[in-house]
Protein backbone atom coordinates (compact mmCIF):
# COMPACT_ATOMS: atom_id res chain seq x y z
CA UNK A 1 0.00 0.00 0.00
CA UNK A 2 2.72 2.26 0.93
CA UNK A 3 4.39 1.02 -2.27
CA UNK A 4 1.41 2.38 -4.34
CA UNK A 5 0.96 5.27 -2.51
CA UNK A 6 4.59 6.89 -3.30
CA UNK A 7 4.57 5.86 -6.64
CA UNK A 8 1.29 8.29 -6.92
CA UNK A 9 3.24 10.92 -4.93
CA UNK A 10 6.34 10.42 -7.93
CA UNK A 11 3.91 10.73 -10.28
CA UNK A 12 1.82 13.68 -9.56
CA UNK A 13 5.77 15.30 -8.75
CA UNK A 14 7.01 14.74 -11.93
CA UNK A 15 3.70 15.74 -13.64
CA UNK A 16 3.50 19.00 -11.75
CA UNK A 17 7.03 20.08 -12.53
CA UNK A 18 6.49 19.29 -16.39
CA UNK A 19 3.10 21.53 -16.03
CA UNK A 20 5.20 23.90 -14.18
CA UNK A 21 7.99 24.15 -16.47
CA UNK A 22 5.58 24.19 -19.30
CA UNK A 23 3.90 27.05 -18.36
CA UNK A 24 6.57 28.96 -17.37
CA UNK A 25 7.54 29.16 -20.76
CA UNK A 26 4.72 29.68 -21.90
CA UNK A 27 4.21 32.83 -19.79
CA UNK A 28 7.61 34.27 -20.74
CA UNK A 29 6.63 34.50 -24.29
CA UNK A 30 3.73 36.06 -24.06
CA UNK A 31 3.36 39.86 -25.57
CA UNK A 32 4.07 42.43 -22.96
CA UNK A 33 0.29 43.66 -21.34
CA UNK A 34 -1.00 46.92 -22.50
CA UNK A 35 0.88 47.04 -25.80
CA UNK A 36 -0.01 47.54 -29.11
CA UNK A 37 0.72 43.93 -30.05
CA UNK A 38 -1.63 41.69 -30.18
CA UNK A 39 -1.59 38.35 -32.67
CA UNK A 40 -4.24 35.93 -30.93
CA UNK A 41 -6.79 38.71 -31.05
CA UNK A 42 -5.63 39.61 -34.73
CA UNK A 43 -5.64 36.29 -35.91
CA UNK A 44 -9.47 35.62 -34.11
CA UNK A 45 -10.60 38.55 -35.70
CA UNK A 46 -9.23 37.39 -39.06
CA UNK A 47 -10.03 34.16 -38.92
CA UNK A 48 -13.71 34.70 -38.18
CA UNK A 49 -14.43 36.51 -41.12
CA UNK A 50 -12.80 34.41 -42.99
CA UNK A 51 -15.40 31.70 -41.87
CA UNK A 52 -18.62 33.88 -42.14
CA UNK A 53 -18.68 34.30 -38.35
CA UNK A 54 -19.02 38.79 -37.92
CA UNK A 55 -19.76 37.67 -34.24
CA UNK A 56 -15.60 36.81 -33.19
CA UNK A 57 -16.59 35.84 -29.57
CA UNK A 58 -18.83 32.66 -31.49
CA UNK A 59 -16.36 32.15 -33.99
CA UNK A 60 -13.58 31.33 -30.97
CA UNK A 61 -15.90 29.45 -28.70
CA UNK A 62 -17.48 27.04 -31.21
CA UNK A 63 -14.70 27.05 -33.81
CA UNK A 64 -11.46 28.04 -33.17
CA UNK A 65 -11.77 26.98 -29.75
CA UNK A 66 -14.60 24.35 -29.89
CA UNK A 67 -12.42 21.45 -28.17
CA UNK A 68 -11.95 23.81 -24.98
CA UNK A 69 -15.93 24.79 -25.17
CA UNK A 70 -16.46 21.21 -25.18
CA UNK A 71 -14.58 21.03 -21.82
CA UNK A 72 -16.05 23.44 -19.89
CA UNK A 73 -19.93 22.28 -21.60
CA UNK A 74 -18.88 18.92 -20.05
CA UNK A 75 -18.77 20.53 -16.66
CA UNK A 76 -22.30 21.70 -16.88
CA UNK A 77 -23.41 18.14 -18.00
CA UNK A 78 -20.89 17.20 -15.27
CA UNK A 79 -22.71 19.25 -12.33
CA UNK A 80 -26.66 18.62 -13.67
CA UNK A 81 -25.95 14.58 -13.18
CA UNK A 82 -24.95 15.12 -9.63
CA UNK A 83 -27.54 17.44 -8.65
CA UNK A 84 -30.18 14.55 -10.31
CA UNK A 85 -28.12 12.13 -7.94
CA UNK A 86 -27.61 13.75 -4.97
CA UNK A 87 -30.98 14.75 -5.14
CA UNK A 88 -33.19 12.09 -5.25
CA UNK A 89 -35.44 10.09 -3.16
CA UNK A 90 -33.77 7.99 -0.73
CA UNK A 91 -35.57 4.62 0.45
CA UNK A 92 -36.87 6.40 4.10
CA UNK A 93 -38.40 9.25 1.70
CA UNK A 94 -41.67 9.57 -0.80
CA UNK A 95 -42.49 11.88 -3.24
CA UNK A 96 -45.99 13.27 -3.38
CA UNK A 97 -47.39 14.13 -6.50
CA UNK A 98 -47.26 17.67 -8.04
CA UNK A 99 -51.09 18.18 -8.57
CA UNK A 100 -51.40 18.09 -4.72
CA UNK A 101 -49.38 21.44 -4.60
CA UNK A 102 -50.15 24.58 -5.37
CA UNK A 103 -46.93 26.06 -4.33
CA UNK A 104 -45.33 29.43 -5.43
CA UNK A 105 -44.50 33.18 -4.82
CA UNK A 106 -47.80 34.36 -6.50
CA UNK A 107 -49.58 33.34 -3.64
CA UNK A 108 -48.33 36.28 -1.73
CA UNK A 109 -47.50 38.81 -4.74
CA UNK A 110 -50.81 38.85 -7.41
CA UNK A 111 -49.09 41.11 -9.60
CA UNK A 112 -46.79 37.89 -10.29
CA UNK A 113 -49.55 35.79 -11.69
CA UNK A 114 -50.63 38.60 -13.32
CA UNK A 115 -47.37 39.20 -15.81
CA UNK A 116 -46.40 35.53 -15.42
CA UNK A 117 -48.31 34.19 -18.51
CA UNK A 118 -47.65 36.80 -20.74
CA UNK A 119 -43.71 37.01 -19.98
CA UNK A 120 -43.65 33.33 -20.75
CA UNK A 121 -43.73 32.90 -24.71
CA UNK A 122 -42.20 36.08 -25.29
CA UNK A 123 -38.97 35.00 -23.03
CA UNK A 124 -39.01 31.79 -24.50
CA UNK A 125 -38.80 33.70 -27.89
CA UNK A 126 -35.85 35.95 -27.04
CA UNK A 127 -34.46 32.57 -26.09
CA UNK A 128 -34.52 31.13 -29.05
CA UNK A 129 -33.51 34.30 -30.94
CA UNK A 130 -30.50 34.69 -28.85
CA UNK A 131 -29.45 31.06 -29.75
CA UNK A 132 -29.97 31.57 -33.46
CA UNK A 133 -28.47 34.51 -33.89
CA UNK A 134 -25.29 34.15 -31.73
CA UNK A 135 -22.66 33.70 -34.78
CA UNK A 136 -23.82 37.29 -35.91
CA UNK A 137 -24.77 39.28 -32.60
CA UNK A 138 -23.98 39.35 -28.83
CA UNK A 139 -25.42 36.23 -26.92
CA UNK A 140 -25.28 32.73 -28.69
CA UNK A 141 -26.14 28.84 -26.78
CA UNK A 142 -24.50 29.48 -23.38
CA UNK A 143 -26.59 32.80 -23.38
CA UNK A 144 -29.78 31.56 -25.13
CA UNK A 145 -29.91 28.20 -23.40
CA UNK A 146 -29.86 30.47 -19.77
CA UNK A 147 -32.67 32.30 -20.95
CA UNK A 148 -34.70 29.29 -22.06
CA UNK A 149 -34.23 26.97 -19.47
CA UNK A 150 -34.94 29.69 -16.95
CA UNK A 151 -38.38 31.07 -18.95
CA UNK A 152 -40.04 27.94 -18.00
CA UNK A 153 -40.21 28.60 -14.00
CA UNK A 154 -42.48 31.77 -14.89
CA UNK A 155 -44.99 29.03 -14.42
CA UNK A 156 -43.47 28.59 -11.06
CA UNK A 157 -43.58 32.55 -10.10
CA UNK A 158 -47.65 32.68 -11.07
CA UNK A 159 -48.18 29.87 -7.86
CA UNK A 160 -48.99 26.92 -10.67
CA UNK A 161 -46.47 24.70 -9.91
CA UNK A 162 -48.32 21.74 -11.25
CA UNK A 163 -48.07 23.67 -14.56
CA UNK A 164 -44.59 24.21 -14.65
CA UNK A 165 -44.17 20.11 -13.89
CA UNK A 166 -46.61 19.06 -16.59
CA UNK A 167 -44.63 21.08 -19.42
CA UNK A 168 -41.11 19.92 -18.09
CA UNK A 169 -41.50 16.29 -17.98
CA UNK A 170 -37.75 15.49 -16.18
CA UNK A 171 -36.98 12.30 -18.67
CA UNK A 172 -38.04 13.91 -22.32
CA UNK A 173 -35.31 16.58 -20.69
CA UNK A 174 -32.31 14.22 -19.81
CA UNK A 175 -33.18 12.60 -23.43
CA UNK A 176 -32.67 16.28 -24.54
CA UNK A 177 -29.67 16.78 -22.57
CA UNK A 178 -27.73 13.79 -23.56
CA UNK A 179 -28.18 14.15 -27.15
CA UNK A 180 -27.41 18.01 -27.32
CA UNK A 181 -24.31 17.15 -25.45
CA UNK A 182 -23.71 14.55 -27.63
CA UNK A 183 -24.15 15.87 -31.11
CA UNK A 184 -21.73 18.95 -29.80
CA UNK A 185 -18.81 16.63 -29.40
CA UNK A 186 -19.55 15.23 -32.57
CA UNK A 187 -19.04 18.79 -33.82
CA UNK A 188 -16.07 19.89 -31.58
CA UNK A 189 -14.24 16.78 -32.53
CA UNK A 190 -14.95 17.15 -36.32
CA UNK A 191 -13.63 21.10 -36.24
CA UNK A 192 -16.14 21.55 -39.08
CA UNK A 193 -16.54 25.15 -38.08
CA UNK A 194 -20.25 24.56 -37.72
CA UNK A 195 -20.94 27.59 -35.51
CA UNK A 196 -24.53 27.56 -35.99
CA UNK A 197 -25.14 24.03 -35.25
CA UNK A 198 -22.92 24.32 -32.33
CA UNK A 199 -24.72 27.22 -31.09
CA UNK A 200 -27.81 25.52 -31.60
CA UNK A 201 -26.51 22.03 -29.53
CA UNK A 202 -25.19 24.59 -26.52
CA UNK A 203 -28.58 26.37 -26.30
CA UNK A 204 -30.56 22.71 -25.87
CA UNK A 205 -27.96 21.42 -23.66
CA UNK A 206 -27.65 24.44 -21.27
CA UNK A 207 -31.16 24.80 -21.56
CA UNK A 208 -32.17 21.45 -20.27
CA UNK A 209 -29.45 20.98 -18.17
CA UNK A 210 -31.07 24.57 -15.73
CA UNK A 211 -34.24 22.69 -16.00
CA UNK A 212 -33.22 18.96 -14.45
CA UNK A 213 -31.13 21.20 -11.77
CA UNK A 214 -34.12 23.23 -11.20
CA UNK A 215 -36.41 20.52 -10.87
CA UNK A 216 -34.44 18.73 -8.63
CA UNK A 217 -34.22 21.33 -5.94
CA UNK A 218 -37.81 21.85 -6.59
CA UNK A 219 -38.92 18.69 -5.68
CA UNK A 220 -36.25 18.36 -2.83
CA UNK A 221 -37.96 21.18 -1.42
CA UNK A 222 -41.55 20.87 -2.47
CA UNK A 223 -42.49 17.16 -2.64
CA UNK A 224 -40.17 15.15 -0.65
CA UNK A 225 -40.80 14.11 2.52
CA UNK A 226 -39.67 12.16 5.41
CA UNK A 227 -42.39 9.78 6.83
CA UNK A 228 -43.67 10.35 10.17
Amino acid sequence: MNAVRGLRLCLLAAGSLGFAVLFTLAVLDLPPFGGNFHPYGDRAVRASLLRGTPNTVSSVNFDQRSLDTLGEELILVASALGAVVLLRAVRREEEDEPARHHLGPADVFDALRVTGYPLLPVTVLVGVYIVAHGQLSPGGGFQGGVVLGTALHLLYLTGDYPALARIRPVPLFEVGETAAAAVFVVLALAFAGQVIASNVAVGVEVGCAFVLVLAKFFEQALLIRVPA
